[in-house]
């Protein structure tokens, strides 16, 4: 009898352990159209919450008076706001990224014009990227737009960044893994490969694109690897936002556009503007940057979807911190160095077929061929259709029919409705 206790106790304790995952009350949210899956499910006991958004240091002050620019030297950003205004965005700044050093972080106290300290520079850089991303990508960040709390979150540098890997040493006694099947956080543990950001996020960037649009032999020129390296990344993404593949796609055809959810597309912005930081103004940085901020393979430092994110779909729960300081959002701004690449991507989205070209291989038949269209049906006009003999008469489905049945076959059942 005590065998058998024991042993109904070590079978049970698996099971407690991975119900265990499973616990706690359970929300649903539609993402999408009823009936397409496109909804998520979030266990309300372990979700993230949003963080905290600090208070400006005092209130705005109103606009109007001599310009930072007239009142200080050596003003290269924002020097058209009022000297009022821009104090009041210095004294944000220094609570956001540099809450211990304050001002001397970024700035000689002796020469406040000073370049001498690398960080003044890096904050440049950093100040026009965030008025780039309120106006040039309010496609991704919609109204809510971001400031550097956004990613810093009082850190002088935010906590989620990342940097190049090295390939590996291919002579090792332990092997080769090919940066993949080793548990890694970015790709959910999974065996993907664990370092996609530098395919995807930065350089010279792949598309995040495997599905092929064609059934036939030879259509599609990508490799298993391609296809493990774009899922690492829609993993990286799923667990930045704290979402599902649902979110965005619709699992009757990943690749189709026309099913997917409006967040598809924002998540197309979010992608080009991760890429657009990264080159456009992380790593032009990199020859000022001290050995200390950089990665192990010489590279600065660099954003991906989890630097805002944080494991919310929205960062900060969505709440904008922009009514604070409306002089971060300049309608139209777009950068010279970057409109071109926007509106590329603009008249992209709008054609969603351009970003998915079609491959058909040598000979193939122009699609649609041999293809005949259905007839139409004119109303009270009855259908014949196929059914299986045991579901003929199931009561869900004979309310749905409202028909009889006309002739059995083998397999299938003649059905009129």
């Amino acid at each position: 009898m005590t065998m058998r206790r024991t042993a109904a106790l070590l079978a049970t304790v698996p099971l407690l352990t991975l119900s265990a995952c499973e616990l706690g009350q359970k929300t649903v949210q539609q993402t999408g159209y009823r009936g397409t899956g496109l909804e998520q499910i979030y266990d309300t006991s372990s979700r993230v919450k949003a963080a905290a958004i600090p208070a400006p240091p005092y209130p705005l002050p109103p606009d109007g008076g001599p310009t930072a620019r007239e009142t200080y030297q050596n003003v290269q950003v924002l020097g058209d706001l009022s000297a009022e205004r821009f104090n009041h965005l210095m004294a944000s700044i220094t609570a956001w990224v540099a809450p211990e050093q304050g001002c001397n972080y970024c700035h000689n106290p002796e020469n406040m014009a000073s370049d001498e300290i690398y960080t003044k520079n890096v904050a440049r850089s950093m100040l026009r990227m965030t008025r780039s991303i309120n106006g040039t990508w309010a496609n991704h960040v919609q109204q809510t737009g971001v400031t550097c709390y956004t990613c810093h979150r009082g850190k002088n540098v935010p906590e989620y960044v990342w940097a190049n890997q090295a390939p590996g040493n291919r002579l090792s006694v332990r092997g080769q893994r090919r940066g993949q099947n080793a548990p890694d956080p970015n790709v959910g543990y999974a065996s993907l490969p664990y370092a996609p950001f530098q395919d995807y996020f930065a350089g010279d960037p792949k598309a995040v694109r495997v599905a092929s649009s064609s059934p036939y032999p030879g259509a599609n020129p990508l490799t298993t690897r391609h296809a493990e390296d774009s899922y690492g990344v829609m993993m990286h993404v799923s667990k930045a936002l704290g979402v599902n593949c649902t979110y965005c796609h619709n699992s009757q055809s990943f690749r189709s556009w026309s099913l997917s959810s409006g967040q598809r597309a924002t998540a197309w912005y979010g992608i080009r503007m991760v890429r657009n930081i990264n080159q456009g103004y992380i790593t032009p940085l990199q020859p000022i940057f001290p050995a200390h901020r950089l990665g192990k393979e010489g590279d600065p430092y660099k954003v991906n979807c989890l630097t805002c994110h944080q494991g919310l779909n929205k960062p900060l729960g969505g709440k904008s911190m922009l009514p604070d300081y409306p002089y971060l959002r300049v309608a139209g701004y777009t950068p010279a160095s970057q409109g071109a690449d926007q509106a590329g991507a603009v008249a992209a989205l709008r054609q969603p077929e351009t970003m998915a070209p079609r491959i058909s291989p040598p000979n193939a038949p122009p699609e649609g061929a041999g293809v005949r269209p259905p007839d139409p049906v004119a109303p009270g006009q009855r259908v014949l259709c196929s059914v299986r003999p045991e579901l003929v008469d199931s009561p869900l489905l004979r309310p749905a029919i409202g028909g009889q049945k006309t002739r059995a076959s083998t397999g299938s059942a003649r059905t009129e409705f």
